[in-house]
């Protein structure tokens, strides 16, 4: 798979020799390329990423700022910093490498085969027999807890720093990450769809294609989930298109 890459660094030669190096590495796509954490956050909002190259110390928003964000994202982390102090954060935080400046060709090549195979092994555990879904989910919702029947949910979606799963058209506030949801729902019929999506294909009425090669999943009840190009793969696998 090719690694679409977003570049954050506030010094214009670092992100020049950045720029060489990535363009230089095979399966390595370049998507953007940002001059500071918050074009960076902007970015990674708008643009299909799998990788950031971040800079630790930039004004504002620093990389390990931007990095948080973009884990939550789904995206992989990569830090370039001429400074080491901040590894043990860096790793913290969930990310992959930490490659310190002047950026070297064959170190950074190594960065890279790290998040492939990162991504590699995340594949390989998508692929493995899910656990029996749960019967019904737990969702605190203001002072009380909601049972809801797992086949119930048609789909979460993440929206800020929150969670909105629509039960039957009902739309439910929860602290749950999507990642949590994930586990909990088991598998099944559910499909991390997106970095801020996660589906159940049996409330799916018909996909439209997009001209990133990803989809707009409709639900019978009318709902737009986005599918992201790289799990629009999975997904044509899974339906056998």
């Amino acid at each position: 798979m090719r690694l679409r890459t977003l570049l954050a660094d506030d010094e214009q030669m670092a992100r020049r020799r950045a720029r060489r190096l990535l363009e230089a590495i095979e399966g390595v796509e370049l998507v953007a390329e940002c001059a500071s954490g918050e074009a960076a956050l902007a970015t990674l909002e708008a643009v299909e990423v799998d990788l950031a190259l971040l800079d630790v110390q930039m004004p504002g928003l620093s990389g390990l700022d931007v990095s948080t964000a973009a884990i939550d994202l789904g995206v992989h982390v990569v830090f370039s910093t001429a400074h080491a102090g901040h590894a043990v954060d860096a790793f913290e935080r969930g990310a992959v490498d930490y490659v310190m400046k002047p950026l070297d060709e064959a170190r950074l090549r190594v960065a890279i085969e790290r998040v492939r195979a990162r991504i590699a092994a995340a594949t390989t555990r998508d692929e493995a027999p899910a656990a029996a879904p749960l019967a019904r989910l737990a969702i605190r919702v203001r002072d009380e807890v909601r049972l809801v029947a797992v086949e119930d949910v048609e789909h979460a979606t993440l929206d800020g720093e929150l969670v909105t799963i629509t039960v039957k058209g009902e739309r439910l506030l929860t602290e749950l990450s999507l990642q949590e949801l994930e586990r909990r729902l088991g598998g099944g019929a559910f499909q991390r769809v997106h970095r801020r999506a996660l589906l159940n294909l049996a409330c799916v009425d018909r996909l439209r294609p997009l001209a990133t090669g990803g989809y707009l999943a409709v639900t019978r009840a009318g709902d737009e989930v986005p599918v992201s190009r790289q799990e629009a793969r999975r997904l044509r696998q899974r339906l056998g298109l």
